[in-house]
């Protein structure tokens, strides 16, 4: 028996990194998975890998009626929609004085309004299926400044907020809560490194030590979304590997 035996989850920005591995755990664990990103190769990789558990179907988040046709989907493919990863999220750097309101916008749109959007087309469809869960993606920037990240740390403050007021909306038959990674290994951070670079080394100065994995947060996700989180909803779950106990990062 699987902890997520039956249910039938969507996952944005799934293709890759931590919603690649969230949506291998969960079908590992009994749930259909909709595979939901633009990297329409990867993503439809992932989904081949999985199998028949699996589908993959184009989305971009900051899209409206994207949202409501993914949504259709997961229903028309697997019969119904009880789960939600609100994964799918961008980084930019850059000084507030070097920022411009495009390149601003740009991270709110999908870290945020993605976000809400999200909720949006999948709350009723989730509600119909009776009960269910959603976990939204946030991060440990989002309970603290981060110089050179004004877009992303605001986005991931506004997704806490979010998260509390959906789940006093939607419960008590939907569960929502915020995953909050700390510093975790992905392709697209691994991007925006040397390739040489050491991943582990901006982390020695917190209690662990080292960078976070996406297996690791597809951990917590999973523990969201089942019955072992059953008396768990508007809630923060830290996934940080101890920075924000208050040890600087070095």
């Amino acid at each position: 028996m699987g902890k997520l035996d039956g249910r039938v989850v969507l996952i944005t920005g799934a293709a890759r990194g931590q919603g690649a591995e969230e949506a291998r755990l969960f079908v590992a664990e009994g749930a259909r998975v909709v595979l939901a990103d633009v990297l329409d190769e990867l993503g439809e990789a992932v989904a081949k890998e999985l199998g028949d558990a699996a589908r993959y179907v184009r989305l971009d988040v900051t899209d409206e009626a994207g949202w409501t046709a993914a949504a259709d989907f997961a229903v028309a493919e697997f019969g119904k929609l009880d789960g939600l990863i609100n994964n799918a999220g961008i980084l930019a750097f850059n000084p507030i004085e070097k920022t411009t309101a495009e390149e601003y916008l740009r991270v709110v749109m999908v870290n945020q309004v993605g976000v809400f959007l999200g909720l949006r087309a999948c709350l009723p469809r989730i509600r119909e299926a009776g009960r269910g869960t959603v976990v939204n993606t946030a991060s440990v920037d989002g309970f603290a400044g981060m110089p050179w990240l004004a877009s992303y740390v605001s986005t991931k403050f506004a997704v806490r907020g979010l998260t509390r007021v959906a789940a006093l909306e939607a419960g008590p038959d939907i569960r929502v809560n915020c995953v909050c990674p700390g510093g975790v290994h992905t392709p697209m951070v691994a991007s925006l490194m040397p390739p040489d670079a050491d991943p582990d080394a901006g982390y020695r100065g917190i209690p662990l030590k080292r960078v976070g994995t996406a297996a690791e947060v597809a951990k917590a996700a999973l523990f969201l979304t089942s019955d072992d989180s059953s008396y768990c909803t508007g809630a923060d779950f830290v996934v940080d590997g101890g920075a924000l106990a208050g040890v600087h990062f070095g």
